[in-house]
This record gives structure tokens, sequence and C-alpha cells, in this order.
């Protein structure tokens, strides 16, 4: 158990923020999750609308930390490239 009346703070900051962050991840998965419906579905003019709502949601996880850089944009590749074989 904490000790320092700093490990004690940080120890609750951090379940703040786990629970916050995990949200802001729980919106993104859901999100994909949409677009990916579409996809399967294979109805192009809601799988471009979907990667539209995608694409800002990625970008605010990357800037808020939750998601690494790189993970958001191999992410928005590969769904884009799957938007795109659809026609």
């Amino acid at each position: 158990m904490a000790n320092t009346p700093q490990a004690r703070k940080r120890i609750r900051r951090n379940a703040n923020r786990a629970i916050v962050n995990g949200a802001r991840v729980s919106r993104i998965r859901t999100f994909i999750k949409q677009l990916e419906s579409a996809l399967a579905a294979g109805d192009k003019d809601t799988a471009r609308t979907a990667l539209q709502r995608v694409q800002p949601e990625l970008a605010r996880g990357v800037a808020k930390g939750v998601v690494h850089k790189n993970t958001a944009a191999r992410k928005l590749s590969r769904l884009t490239k799957r938007v795109v074989a659809l026609g």
C-alpha cells in the first residue's frame, strides 16, 4: 500500500483516469464496429459515412494519449482500404 500522500493521490488519480480512458477506447471501438458491420453488409454509403465518423474519433484518441499514433494510422489505413474496395 502507498505510504506517502503523493502516492495515495497518484493511486486515486490513476483510477479516475483509467475510467475516462476506458470510455474513450470503448467509444472508438463502437465506431469501428459500426463501420465493420456496414462493410459486412456491403453498404457503400453507410460505410463511407461510418469511416468519416471513425476518423476524428481515432485522431481524438491519439491526441488524448489512449491510442498510439501508428496504431491509429494502421487501423484507419486498413479500414479505408476496405471501404475503397467496396467500389
